[in-house]
C-alpha cells in the first residue's frame, strides 16, 4: 500500500521549462553558507581555547 502511494504522488508527468533558480535552490544555498559560517566559528573558538591553555 505504501509503495503504491509513493509512486502515485511522485510526478504529474508534465515537464516545465526551467527559467531560473527556484526558491528551494536559494534556500539551500543560504543554509549551506550558514552551516559553513557556524562550523568555522565553532572551530576557531575551539582552537583559540586550546592555544590559550598552552
Amino acid at each position: 500500500m505504501m509503495l503504491l502511494a509513493s509512486v502515485a504522488g511522485g510526478h504529474s508527468g508534465v515537464v516545465h521549462r526551467r527559467t531560473g533558480p527556484e526558491l528551494s535552490d536559494a534556500a539551500l544555498f543560504v543554509l549551506a553558507v550558514a552551516g559553513v559560517w557556524l562550523i568555522r566559528r565553532t572551530l576557531r573558538a575551539r582552537f583559540a581555547r586550546r592555544r590559550s591553555k598552552d
